[in-house]
């Protein structure tokens, strides 16, 4: 006897459907599980088969073979379970499941017959609607997360017992329902504000720039100036996701198995923040099995580097690709995956390593060599890719206790959401995202012509400065957005001027 149960297997920020058929035949009792499978799927018939017997159930005797199609995608983790277990449970008892077909299933088990959660359920939802299925039956604990795919009637299990009389159609599982509208809502409040911030009214101002535009963005500053309160409240100023960019980028958090209980969708731009001593494969993604890194978690939102020279050389040259194309290639021997990574980077630095380089009211003690290989340890090409360049300095005692109230992140926000809608119309849908930081040369042709008067100042900021090509199209593009901030058409005198001071690390001061 054959059958055949589906499932789906995660394939980086993706799910491939994958066609599980369980044959009995003759012969001694074994269990052969073929189709590319990696240890923890070949555990589980181990499990299976305990699961089985201590729910009350027998399993075939003979010789069961169970392929895991198509063979050529290798297969991970314990999400299999559960639907071998009913594939062998229907061959054990002779029964017909029809409505097996119609269903994708997901799940680990546990000796006792408990299903427990797995990783990925939101990518494995989306493919089981691609395919066409009607039911999807996933672990209890994460049926909330898999309701949020509309077409699909979710439903969550407990046990192996309650699943296989559920598809037997002795016991009823109500489906599990959400409003994706509402919980879309309500998970995107946030308790900080960018009034929380006591002055450093300039800093604001770059900051605002930055996500105007989509520009990365480096705050260089003494310890105790704000630089990490200010980067935490960039999100809050940013446009609000859009359903499909909440959807995109809660995929790749279930992937990584950090959705749980209320927190099962991700509606709030990401911010992470991760620490210096984080490997080029934390950073970027891989392994010998490729899973996103914090590149691709900040995918849609803000990925910050604090202490940014403590960050090893190495793993910060692994964000050149990730910035040029907002996405991560990673190759193995078997293939090559894709994860998303639209990102904008803000990074934070201390001037020098004591931290009081150019302080009003504290000595540095550090010497000029020891600045210089500090200011090194961040290359070149790496800086040419961080647009904005903004020195952040230290908060006086009455701008601390002043009782002005300052401006908030919706105030903040209205202006960024403006000026975004302004760059959707000028390019069109010739641009994807439609943002000034990722103007393609023929895009600055067009919208970054400037004055005879502006390309005198640019000619002297570029031989004074000795700024690369990079960075003179950098400083254009983030002019282009001041402009847009100020309502003009066109690039003038003034935004230009302000975009080239926003090139702190490209002076003399700190060359």
């Amino acid at each position: 006897m054959l059958t055949k149960v589906y499932s789906a297997a995660l394939h980086g920020a993706d799910a491939l459907e994958v066609e599980i058929e369980v044959n009995e035949g003759g012969g001694d009792p074994k269990v052969v599980l073929v189709g590319l499978p990696d240890t923890a799927v070949k555990e589980s018939k181990d499990r299976v088969t305990t699961a089985i017997s201590n729910s009350g159930y027998r399993w075939p005797r003979g010789r069961t073979t169970i392929n895991l199609a198509p063979a050529d995608i290798k297969k991970e983790g314990p999400s299999f379970d559960l639907p071998i277990a009913l594939g062998m449970l229907a061959i054990a008892h002779g029964r017909d499941l029809p409505r097996l077909a119609d269903c994708c299933i997901a799940g680990e088990l546990a000796l006792t017959g408990a299903v427990r959660p797995v990783k990925g359920v939101l990518p494995i939802a989306l493919e089981a609607r691609r395919r066409g299925k009607a039911v999807l039956i996933v672990p209890v604990e994460n049926a909330a997360e898999a309701s949020v795919v509309q077409g699909l009637s979710v439903h969550g299990v407990g046990n192996l017992r309650e699943c296989f009389e559920f598809l037997d159609g002795k016991a009823g599982i109500p489906p599990t329902v959400s409003d994706l509208g509402a919980v879309f809502h309500s998970n995107r409040h946030t308790d900080v504000d960018f009034a929380d911030v006591k002055g450093q009214a300039g800093v604001k101002r770059a900051f605002e720039v930055a996500v105007a535009g989509g520009h990365n963005l480096l705050v260089l500053g003494s310890p105790g100036a704000g630089k990490s309160m200010l980067a935490k409240r960039i999100p809050t100023i940013m446009p609000p996701m859009t359903l499909e960019e909440a959807i995109e980028t809660t995929k790749i958090h279930s992937v990584c198995g950090l959705l749980a209980g209320r927190h099962n969708f991700v509606a709030l731009r990401p911010f992470r923040a991760p620490h210096h001593t984080i490997s080029d494969v934390g950073l970027l993604g891989g392994s010998s099995t490729p899973t996103p890194g914090e590149v691709s978690l900040a995918h849609h939102g803000v990925l910050f580097l604090d202490e940014l020279p403590e960050f090893r050389r190495s793993t910060l040259e692994v964000l050149r690709q990730p910035l040029e194309d907002g996405k991560v290639t990673i190759s193995r021997a078997a293939g090559s995956l894709t994860f998303p990574a639209d990102i904008m980077l803000v990074a934070a630095m201390n001037p020098c390593p004591c931290g009081f380089y150019g302080h009003p009211k504290r000595e540095c003690r550090c010497s000029p060599g020891q600045i210089e290989r500090y200011r090194q340890r961040i290359s070149g090409p790496l800086l040419d890719r961080i647009d904005i360049h903004v020195e952040a300095a230290p908060v006086e005692y009455n701008e601390l206790t002043s009782t002005a109230e300052a401006e908030s992140s919706a105030d903040v926000r209205g202006r960024v959401e403006e000026v975004r809608k302004r760059q959707a119309a000028r390019f069109d849908g010739s641009l994807q995202p439609a943002l000034n930081a990722r103007m393609q040369p023929r895009h600055m042709r067009e919208h970054c012509r400037i004055s005879e008067k502006c390309h005198g100042l640019m000619k002297h900021a570029l031989e004074d400065l000795h700024l690369s090509a990079r960075a003179h199209d950098r400083i254009l593009k983030v002019a282009r957005t001041i402009a847009d901030l100020a309502g003009a058409d066109s690039v003038g005198e003034e935004h230009l001027m302000e975009a080239i001071q926003y090139r702190t690390l490209d002076r003399s001061l700190w060359m």
